[in-house]
C-alpha cells in the first residue's frame, strides 16, 4: 500500500512538473503593421499569413487578420495589429510575411495593381533573432516604407519590392516635428552621423511626420519639399531609447 502510495504522490509530483515546464515554455507574441508613407493616395497590401521561425529552425504560423490594408491608414506613429500567438520557442530568428496577389496603387485617382513575384513565391523574410522572456507579452512592429517600397518602372506600371523594418520599442527612439506651410509635400530623411545609415518617411496632410524605429545617436534630418521650395537640414539631433526627440516646426 504504501508502495502504490508513493507512486501516485511520485505521479502527482510529476504531473505539476510537467505543467510548470509548459507554464514556463508559453511566450505570448503579437505583430502589428505601420507605414512610412510615400506620395501615394493609396497603398493596398493583401495580406495572406505570418510565420515565425525559431533559431532551431521551427516554424510557427501565428493567427493572422487576413485582408487587404491600405498602409496608409496606419503613418505617422498609428498601426494596427496583424498577427498573434502564444508561441513555445524562446528565441525568434525570423518573421515571414506572406503577401497574395491584390495588391495595388492609386496614383492620382487611377488604381494600378502592384506585382510581387517575390512574396508570392516564398514570403516576405524579415531577421529578427529576439530572445523571449516568460510571461511578457512580446510585440513587434512591422514598418513599411512606402517611398523604397514602390518602384514605378516608367510605362504606367509599378511594381512592390518591399521594403520593411522590424521596430522594437525597447530598443529604439523617435523623430518628430512639423512642416510649413500645411499641405505641402516633402520627404522626411534622417541620417545617422556615424554609421550613414538612413530612415525615411513622408510628412501627412496637417504638415506632421515622425520617424520611427532609430537606434540611439546623434542625425541629421532633412526635409525636402517639392520644387521650387528648398530642403532645409536640422543637425545634430539627439535620439536616445524609447524617446521621441521633438524637433519642432520647419517652414519652407
Amino acid at each position: 500500500m504504501k508502495i502504490i502510495l508513493s507512486f501516485f504522490v511520485l505521479g502527482i509530483i510529476m504531473t505539476s512538473c510537467n505543467n510548470n515546464e509548459e507554464i514556463a515554455s508559453s511566450y505570448p507574441y503579437q505583430v502589428k503593421m505601420t507605414d512610412a508613407p510615400g506620395p501615394y493616395q493609396k497603398v493596398n497590401i493583401d495580406l495572406l499569413g505570418v510565420e515565425v521561425t525559431g533559431d532551431a529552425g521551427e516554424t510557427v504560423t501565428l493567427n493572422v487578420k487576413k485582408g487587404i490594408y491600405n498602409l496608409l491608414d496606419f503613418s505617422n506613429g498609428e498601426s494596427t495589429l496583424i498577427a498573434t500567438d502564444t508561441l513555445q520557442i524562446s528565441k525568434v530568428a525570423q518573421i515571414r510575411l506572406i503577401l497574395g496577389t491584390n495588391n495595388t496603387v492609386v496614383v492620382d485617382n487611377v488604381t494600378y495593381p502592384l506585382n510581387t513575384p517575390s512574396a508570392e513565391q516564398s514570403g516576405l523574410k524579415l531577421q529578427v533573432h529576439q530572445t523571449l522572456e516568460q510571461g511578457i507579452l512580446y510585440s513587434v512592429l512591422l514598418d513599411f516604407d512606402a517611398n523604397k517600397s514602390i518602384v514605378n518602372t516608367g510605362n504606367g506600371a509599378y511594381k512592390l519590392k518591399p521594403v520593411v523594418r522590424t521596430i522594437e520599442a525597447a530598443i529604439s527612439g523617435n523623430i518628430k516635428g512639423k512642416i510649413t506651410p500645411v499641405g505641402s509635400l516633402a520627404v522626411v530623411t534622417a541620417v545617422d552621423v556615424l554609421t550613414s545609415l538612413s530612415y525615411s518617411t513622408n510628412a501627412n496632410a496637417s504638415g506632421e511626420f515622425l520617424v520611427m524605429g532609430l537606434p540611439s545617436g546623434t542625425y541629421n534630418v532633412t526635409m525636402t519639399p517639392v520644387l521650387p521650395l528648398l530642403p532645409v537640414t536640422k543637425s545634430t539631433i539627439v535620439v536616445t531609447i524609447g524617446n521621441t526627440t521633438d524637433i519642432g516646426t520647419t517652414a519652407f
